[in-house]
């Protein structure tokens, strides 16, 4: 097996975990907030799928599937279209409203093709590359899609989570 089948897969779990946390719930529920500081489904699973598409693009050196295929515009948000999540406080993570649980796996299921089509083109030395030597020791390819990896099954872990509370109300 090859490094790059393996973050195939993982990129895959996340897919699977992603359509899980969302599955059924509607607007209000995928809205839902254990309290004013949490973040919401909607907002987790949105923000997992931004960074994966902002830092596999950024690696590819392509543009991102948010403003290629109209995603930004499909999804309504108060952001800049390069805006990913990151740092947002309480009220920028509730303005993220989506009208169908839909919207959020069809996003997230483009930039999992997206992924998976990329990591088709790549070698196991390929994974070797630098791509960012402002770290010590400079980070590679492969350390930075295990990095997104992470991040993201982390957040659709919460996301989980967050459903469960949810389907516990009903």
């Amino acid at each position: 097996m090859h490094g790059t089948d393996l973050l195939t897969d993982a990129f895959g779990r996340i897919r699977q975990a992603v359509h899980g946390a969302v599955r059924g719930l509607t607007p209000d529920e995928l809205a839902f907030r254990l309290d004013d500081d949490a973040n919401t489904v909607a907002w987790l699973v949105w923000h997992l799928t931004r960074v994966q598409d902002d830092h596999v693009a950024d690696a590819a050196g392509t543009s991102q599937v948010w403003s290629d295929d109209g995603w930004d515009r499909r999804f309504g948000l108060p952001f800049p279209a390069e805006d990913t999540g990151y740092g947002h406080d309480a009220d920028e993570v509730s303005a993220v409203r989506v009208p169908s649980a839909d919207l959020l796996v069809g996003y997230h299921d483009a930039v999992h093709d997206r992924t998976v089509r990329y990591l088709a083109t790549l070698s196991d030395d390929d994974l070797n590359r630098v791509v960012d030597e402002s770290w010590n020791p400079p980070v590679t390819l492969g350390v930075r899609l295990v990095s997104v990896v992470n991040d993201d099954m982390q957040h659709a872990g919460q996301a989980a989570f967050v459903r469960g509370l949810v389907l516990r109300r009903r």
